[in-house]
């Protein structure tokens, strides 16, 4: 117990998360239906026997019919739990529990935790061994050296399926990339650098093995423990793994070998490097101070000595974070995908290779809002990407999978890398496979699209991911000097006049013209010259309709700030000819089941029912932009007639609109949401329904409910949206919402790209 009451605080917070609102951090669901007689029966007996006759006839169906190509067992006896030591396999279920947790979060792997009362490693590896029936992969933990590595030799032998100590591999693979990435930095090479290491044990050795395979010369790596240098000869807490890296000569210590030193790693106890050590490392020192929670040296002290000390340590409070969950989730997710045997030095590579990539490319938009106020940007202070960015499970996951391949230990090839890095992306960017149609449809076509608000630092990043992955050229309205140096600030290497085109509001050789145009197209609504002026020096959404007026954009996107109605004034003002006009906002919804799309949100308060049949006719066309064929539901708060209500009847008038001519998408109203998206209720209602199964368009009689429902599913279903989508103005502009993402910024640029004729 401590008395610092913050410190107890936490400590009581910390309690309180793992046993509210119910004990522990994982629990077990049924992911088929047993709701009656005929789910039982196909679930359990007699049903059942098919699965197991399957199974037995030809084992490798066991990932067809059960979990187990997707299960991954922790092991540990606990006798070595993080800082805590041997307290033993009880204890340690919290942090294996953790360790399922952060399986399924990162890589949507199943895991049970296992805790054995097991000290000998020979004995404990017969129970692994035995367990492999159950699991399509091992991840061996915090179990102490040399144990560990006997318990891992034995099962590699002797099991058909992964089995990985992330304790040693993980680690390895982590600070692999970082090393890869500060020796970039620093202008060094693996051929050449010393490495002093502290710390004998699992992580220790691997980390050293690691870099051997990285390309270290073994006599230029110096390993000492609490007994000094291991050196040939030495007899005292050897082990063979030690042995291996033993130096000529006689005992020394740390002090005596870090002279010239170009890495020092740590994995060992608080204050074991000194200042004075840093003083006599080589230039541009690697400091890897590991040891957790308080590192061999504190960040700052070594600064202090060594100001362009390159450094990374165990915690998350200080740069480069070395952190394991950069790596375990996503190298199990690619070997159970292609039913690696093992995971082996090739895969680890790949590993590395993906994990350092991602930290020397743009910064994704994600990790950015993840870790708001930090410096993203490869360098010193950025050496590995962040845990919560999207773009590992897709890069490090197909590449450890496309190594297994490669290295023959793939049971089941995957015959398309590229689609199945498309489908672990949709799996973390929610909007990546419905929008694929979108984007294959935007190559086809270069569109120029302008942004409105082009210093804003989700424009930034839009614009930098659509010169990496589209076609289209983004056109940034703002201040230069503002934009480059917003840019520089995020890390984004895109500049303005080169990478892009930039209107400045404040000085563009065009303003005469912008000015000159919309007092052309509004002098007779009350604009005058004088105001025509104002306008095209302060407005950033007229500018941007003027410029697709006048063919120099072909599409506007705005909305980042302000309110819809506000942008969607000046839109109107200048782009609603030649029969355009706004018909409707569109917001598809993403959810857990599915997509479900909703209108009218944001343009008609209270649309007429002619009104109301354009949106139909609208939402249609744009629904099967994305490969999906509408089902309409006209929603009011009369069903089928039975209220006399202002809504029920617009939504009869505007049905009845829709009958007056053939229509080539289902529709069907006024009902309830609930009936729309239940067939079987709505059966019950109306058995003469005009269409089978749920909707995934719901369109409503006012912009009160149609904005509510989007809100709602946004914020307590977590629905991502995408959109709103402005109908009817011939993709020529579209408002976002104030709370768009950079992702979703992309997404409307991929609509936006879309030239009309695709899609009628």
């Amino acid at each position: 117990m401590t008395s610092d009451p913050r410190q107890e605080a936490l400590r009581q917070a910390a309690l309180d998360y793992h046993a509210y609102p119910k004990p522990g951090k994982l629990e077990i669901r049924a992911t088929k239906p047993l709701a009656n007689g005929r789910d039982l029966a196909r679930a359990y007996s007699p049903g059942v026997a098919e699965a197991c006759l399957e199974i037995k006839a030809n084992p490798m169906t066991a990932r067809d019919y059960t979990a187990r190509g997707n299960l991954v067992a922790v092991v540990t006896n606990g006798s070595a739990v993080l800082g805590l030591g041997n307290i033993g396999g009880l204890a340690s279920k919290p942090v294996m529990e953790g360790k399922a947790v952060l399986f399924k979060k990162f890589a949507n792997i199943d895991c049970f935790d296992i805790e054995l009362n097991e000290t000998d490693p020979e004995k404990l590896a017969d129970i692994v061994c035995a367990l492999e029936p159950t699991f399509g992969a091992i991840n061996l933990e915090d179990i102490k050296a040399p144990d560990c590595f006997i318990v891992e030799e034995i099962c590699r032998a002797r099991m058909n399926i992964p089995v990985f100590h992330d304790d040693q591999h993980g680690t390895a693979i982590v600070v692999g990339a970082a090393v890869l990435n500060a020796l970039r930095v620093a202008k060094k090479d693996f051929a050449d650098i010393k490495i002093v290491s502290t710390g004998g044990g699992a992580a220790g050795i691997a980390c050293l093995n690691m870099l051997l395979k990285l390309g270290v010369k073994r006599e230029n790596v110096w390993l000492c423990d609490l007994h000094g240098l291991v050196h040939e000869g030495r007899t005292e807490d050897m082990t063979p793994q030690k042995e291996a890296y033993a130096q000529p000569g006689g005992p020394r210590q740390l002090a005596d070998v870090i002279e010239g030193a170009d890495l020092f790693l740590g994995l060992s106890g608080p204050g074991v490097l000194t200042q004075d050590m840093v003083r006599r490392m080589a230039d541009r020192p690697i400091i890897f101070a590991l040891a957790n929670p308080t590192p061999e040296i504190m960040p700052d002290l070594a600064r202090e000595v060594a100001p362009g000390a390159i450094i990374a340590t165990g915690r998350s409070d200080f740069p480069n974070q070395v952190n394991n969950v950069l790596c375990f989730p996503f190298i199990f997710r690619g070997a159970l995908d292609v039913g690696a045997s093992t995971i082996n030095d090739e895969m680890k590579i790949a590993c590395i290779e993906g994990i350092a990539a991602l930290a020397r490319a743009t910064t994704s938009a994600e990790a950015a809002a993840a870790y708001q106020g930090e410096q993203l940007t490869f360098g010193a202070d950025y050496l590995i990407p962040k845990p919560f960015d999207p773009r590992l499970m897709g890069v490090v996951a197909s590449a450890v999978a496309k190594a297994a391949m490669e290295t023959g230990v793939a049971a089941r090839p995957i015959e398309d890398l590229a689609a199945y890095k498309q489908k672990l992306d949709g799996s973390v960017f929610k909007s990546a496979l419905i929008m694929r149609p979108v984007f294959e449809a935007a190559a086809t076509a270069e569109r120029r699209i302008v942004f409105a608000e082009g210093e804003d630092e989700r424009v930034l990043r839009a614009a930098n991911a659509m010169l990496e992955e589209t076609t289209d050229a983004p056109i940034l309205i703002g201040r230069p000097e503002v934009i480059e140096s917003r840019a520089e600030r995020i890390g984004l290497p895109i500049r303005p006049g080169t990478d892009f085109e930039i209107v400045n509001p404040e000085n563009d050789p065009r303003y005469r013209e912008y000015w000159t145009t919309y007092h052309a197209l509004m002098q007779r609504k009350g604009v005058t010259p004088d105001l025509a002026r104002a306008v095209m020096r302060t407005n950033t959404t007229a500018i941007g309709a003027v410029m697709v007026h006048r063919g120099e954009a072909d599409s506007l996107i705005c909305g980042t700030f302000g309110q819809y109605l506000w942008h969607l004034n000046y839109i109107t003002q200048v782009l609603a000819t030649d029969g355009l006009h706004p018909v409707g906002a569109l917001s598809l919804m993403i959810l857990e089941d599915g997509p479900l799309f909703i209108a009218d949100t944001h343009v008609h308060p209270e649309p007429t029912p002619e009104q109301i049949a354009e949106t139909c006719i609208a939402a249609a066309r744009h629904t099967r932009r994305f490969g999906l064929e509408p089902k309409i539901a006209l929603c009011s708060h009369s069903q089928f007639g039975n209220l006399d209500c202002e809504t029920g009847r617009r939504m009869r008038a505007a049905i009845a609109i829709l009958d007056s001519q053939p229509r080539d998408f289902a529709y069907e109203g006024e009902m309830h949401a609930d009936a729309a998206l239940d067939m079987d209720l709505r059966a019950r209602i109306m058995p003469e329904s005009r269409f089978e199964g749920a909707a995934n368009v719901l369109v409503f009689a006012n912009t009160d409910a149609a904005s509510g429902v989007r809100n709602i599913l946004k914020m307590k279903a977590g629905g991502l949206e995408v959109g709103p989508i402005l109908m009817g103005m011939g993709n020529r502009a579209h408002i976002t919402t104030t709370s768009i993402t950079a992702r979703g910024l992309l997404n409307m640029s991929a609509l936006a790209g879309t030239p009309v004729a695709h899609y009628g």
